[in-house]
């Protein structure tokens, strides 16, 4: 049995796990090279080091989408 997708963990409840950029990018459905992207821009959702990785935390990334939606209905 595979382990679940992040955008099907996220939609069905915050996951009990900080989520990688890999999950990141399935969550968006945008490449692995567009989260690293915005990592290094500070553009995309915000994480954080683990060593020598990157995490984010799923409260974060459920609010940088919540900002996104309130930005996007502002501007119409």
């Amino acid at each position: 049995m595979s382990a679940p997708k992040a955008v099907d963990t996220l939609r069905s409840g915050l996951p009990d796990r900080y989520l990688t950029p890999l999950d990141i990018a399935q969550l968006f459905d945008v490449p692995l090279e567009t989260v690293y992207a915005w990592r290094k821009k500070r553009t995309g959702p915000p994480g954080f080091p683990v060593g020598r990785h990157i995490r984010y935390d799923p409260a974060d990334v459920r609010a940088y989408v919540l900002d996104l939606k309130n930005a996007d209905r502002e501007a119409a």
